[in-house]
C-alpha cells in the first residue's frame, strides 16, 4: 500500500482548455475575458512568430465582424484592414477580364492579414494564456465531464471543459465523433510574388488590387493582393488525391513545369503566376468534413472552427465561422455560469445550423467555379439581380 507521502502528485487542472491557438481559440479566450472568466490555451507552434500565418481573410460583417465586436476589438480591426483590398477581377482562361470592381470602401467584407488579426486577438489577451509548443497527443474522459489530456512532452493536465480549436486533424474530435476530413478531389498549390509591382508589372496587373479569379473548366488561379503588396496565388487543379505526390516540390524549376503543363493554352500572363513565382511551391490538398457534421451532446467536452466543419474554402467561410464560434461560445459560457451543459449545448445548436448552411455553400462554389463553361457560373453569380 503507497503511503501518503509517495502519493502521484495530481496533475495540474484548468477549468477551461482549449486547444489550438488559432482565429477561433483565441476570440474564445478574448471573450471569456472581457467577461472575467480565466482560460488555457494549449498551441502545438512554439512561438507566435513560428510560421507563416497564411494571407488576407475578408472579414464578413454578419459572422467575424459581429465576433470582434463581442470580443471588443472591432475599432482596432477597423484601423488595421487593407484599404482597397474588396476589388475583384474575373477572368477567363485567355488572359480576358470579364469583370472588374473596384473597392469603394462601402463593402461588408473589408480584407487583412490573417498575422495581423492573430497578433491583436493574441495582445489583447493576458500575456501567459497560450502555452507555446504544447503539442496535445491524446485525451480521455474521467467522468462527470472532466477530462485527462496528455501532451507530446509526456506531461499531462485535467480540465472541466475541453475545446478542440485544433484544426482539420483534431485530436479533440475523436472524443465526439468518428468523422475524418476527406479529399474534395481539388488540390492547390500556392505561390508568392514579392514586389509585385517592382518585381513583377504584368502579375500585378493581372491580379489588381484585391482578389483575382482566372477560371477555366476544371482549374484555375486565384489570388489576392497583400498589404505588403505581394501577390498570394492559388493554382487550383481538379485532380486525382495522389497528384501532388508525384510532383517534386524540392526543386522549384521542376515543380512549376509540372504545375504549369495543368495550365497548357493558357495565357502567358496568367501562366507567370505560378513561372515567376519567388520561393517554393507549397502543395496543399483540400479536405472537408461532411456536410451537416455533427454529433450528440458529451459532457465536458466540444468543438470549434474547422475541428467541428472543415469545408472546402470557396466561399470564405472558414476563418469567420472560426470567429463567430469562438464568440458564440464564450458569450454562452458567460451566460451560463455553472452550467456549462446548457451553455454548450446552446452553443452548438446555433453552431450546427450555421456550419450546415456554409459547407453547402463552399461544396456549390467549388462546383460552379470550375465547371465546364468556367468562368460564367460566377460571372453569373455576381450579376444576379438579388430577389425581391
Amino acid at each position: 500500500m503507497t503511503s501518503p507521502s509517495h502519493a502521484a502528485s495530481p496533475l495540474p487542472h484548468h477549468p477551461i482548455a482549449v486547444v489550438g491557438a488559432g482565429l477561433g481559440g483565441l476570440v474564445l479566450a478574448r471573450v471569456l475575458h472581457v467577461h472575467g472568466v480565466e482560460v488555457a490555451l494549449f498551441e502545438l507552434d512554439a512561438s507566435p512568430s513560428v510560421r507563416m500565418q497564411g494571407g488576407m481573410l475578408d472579414i464578413h460583417d454578419d459572422s467575424g465582424q459581429e465576433a470582434l465586436r463581442a470580443a471588443g476589438l472591432y475599432e482596432e480591426f477597423l484601423e488595421r484592414v487593407h484599404p482597397g483590398g474588396q476589388a475583384m477581377r474575373v477572368l477567363d482562361r485567355y488572359g480576358t477580364v470579364r469583370l472588374a470592381e473596384g473597392d469603394d470602401g462601402s463593402g461588408g467584407r473589408p480584407e487583412i492579414d490573417r498575422g495581423e488579426l492573430r497578433a491583436l486577438l493574441l495582445g489583447s489577451l493576458p500575456e501567459d494564456t497560450v502555452r507555446w509548443g504544447a503539442k496535445v497527443s491524446g485525451a480521455r474522459p474521467l467522468g462527470g465531464g472532466r477530462h485527462a489530456v496528455t501532451l507530446a512532452d509526456g506531461t499531462a493536465f485535467t480540465t472541466d471543459l475541453l475545446v478542440g480549436a485544433d484544426g482539420a486533424w483534431s485530436r479533440v474530435r475523436p472524443l465526439l465523433s468518428p468523422a475524418q476530413p476527406a479529399y474534395t478531389g481539388v488540390s492547390f498549390v500556392e505561390a508568392d510574388l514579392e514586389e509585385a509591382d517592382l518585381r513583377h508589372p504584368v502579375s500585378a496587373g493581372v491580379a489588381g488590387g484585391g482578389m483575382l479569379f482566372a477560371l477555366g473548366a476544371g482549374r484555375g488561379f486565384l489570388g489576392h493582393r497583400e498589404s505588403d503588396g505581394s501577390l498570394h496565388v492559388y493554382a487550383a487543379v481538379e485532380a486525382p488525391e495522389d497528384w501532388l505526390d508525384g510532383i517534386d516540390f524540392g526543386d522549384p524549376d521542376a515543380a512549376k513545369a509540372a504545375v504549369l503543363k495543368e495550365f497548357d493554352g493558357w495565357a502567358e500572363s496568367l501562366r507567370a503566376l505560378v513561372a515567376d513565382a519567388d520561393g517554393p511551391l507549397v502543395p496543399r490538398r483540400i479536405h472537408a468534413l461532411p456536410i451537416g457534421h455533427r454529433w450528440d451532446r458529451v459532457p465536458g467536452v466540444t468543438l470549434l472552427g474547422d475541428a467541428a466543419h472543415l469545408m472546402s474554402p470557396f466561399a470564405g467561410e472558414g476563418a469567420n465561422l472560426a470567429l463567430i464560434d469562438g464568440a458564440e461560445l464564450g458569450l454562452a459560457l458567460a451566460a451560463h455560469p455553472g452550467d456549462t451543459e446548457t451553455a454548450l449545448a446552446a452553443y452548438e445548436e446555433r453552431m450546427f445550423r450555421r456550419a450546415e448552411v456554409s459547407a453547402q455553400d463552399s461544396a456549390d462554389s467549388a462546383a460552379l467555379l470550375f465547371r465546364a463553361d468556367a468562368p460564367q457560373g460566377l460571372l453569373d453569380m455576381f450579376t444576379a439581380t438579388p430577389a425581391g
